[in-house]
């Protein structure tokens, strides 16, 4: 099989990083992008290019993937990785921590999506893998703009799948649980201290018991980026990837509140037409 060209943000570490590895280890080519330009590793692939990104910036976005695409003359996967996180109570979250989670972690895969579709329609062909969270199918108490802010990104990505289909392209939503990243250091999460006690039981357990994992997480991030590569190299590949048995659980309680909700409130719902 002639090798891919894969587009990835945030590779300096994390998801991104191990995606890299993987996606090296199989003679792929990446170009992967960091704040600065530069990986806090060494590469001896030789297949490995690194571009200065930076997602908030919307007038830069459109000539980086431009670069990205030229040199190889093809993009084949985007990965929109790129991302971190705020835990706190939505009460005490600031406009400004607010803002800034969406213009990362939605509006920065946004614009990345909007400036590669061209090149993808002329190819008609590509496949768009957007990582998202747990949260953003199954939230809990003290990650509510984080989980907003991946919710954004699930409905756009449901609805993008939808549009090019027929264009030959392909969209896969990644929805992990909690790996052994460095998702809940201080490089890729802001933590807002609780001082509202009335959620101490809520969010601020919430914050307690991830602050207590961090480090000990039960997922491989070599394996999640494992299964990322054999969803994109499946014949039919999916629209949503669940990955870790804690994110599989929380998804299934889900699928079945909202399922016995559903049936529940049934004859509410089907009487609301004109007679």
């Amino acid at each position: 099989m002639a090798s891919k060209t894969w587009f990835i943000t945030g590779v300096s570490r994390g998801f991104g990083k191990a995606l890299a590895d993987a996606v090296l280890a199989k003679g792929d080519i990446v170009v992967g992008t960091t704040r600065d330009g530069s990986v806090p590793f060494t590469d001896a692939s030789g297949r490995l290019n690194v571009l200065s990104l930076d997602v908030t910036d919307a007038a830069m976005i459109p000539a980086v993937i431009k670069q990205a695409a030229e040199i190889t003359g093809q993009l084949d996967v985007v990965v929109n990785n790129a991302g971190y996180g705020l835990l706190g109570s939505i009460e005490e979250a600031s406009e400004q921590e607010i803002d800034h989670l969406f213009d990362v972690n939605f509006h920065g895969t946004r614009r990345v999506v909007q400036a590669v579709l061209p090149y993808l329609r002329q190819q008609k062909s590509g496949h768009i893998v957007n990582i998202t969270s747990i949260a953003g199918l199954a939230p809990a108490a003290g990650s509510g703009f984080y989980a907003a802010a991946k919710f954004a990104v699930e409905g756009l990505s449901q609805s993008l799948a939808q549009e090019v289909a027929p264009l030959g392209i392909k969209v896969t939503l990644v929805e992990p649980g909690a790996f052994r990243t460095d998702f809940l250091s201080e490089h890729s999460i802001r933590i807002k201290p609780l001082a509202i006690q009335d959620y101490a039981a809520t969010a601020g357990a919430a914050l307690a018991y991830l602050e207590a994992m961090s480090g000990t997480q039960a997922g491989d991030p070599a394996r999640a980026a494992d299964a990322i590569v054999r969803a994109v190299e499946a014949s039919e590949p999916l629209l949503h990837l669940v990955l870790g048995p804690d994110a599989f659980r929380r998804t299934q309680e889900k699928r079945e509140r909202f399922a016995a909700e559903l049936t529940r409130w049934k004859d509410v719902s089907l009487s609301t037409d004109f007679e």
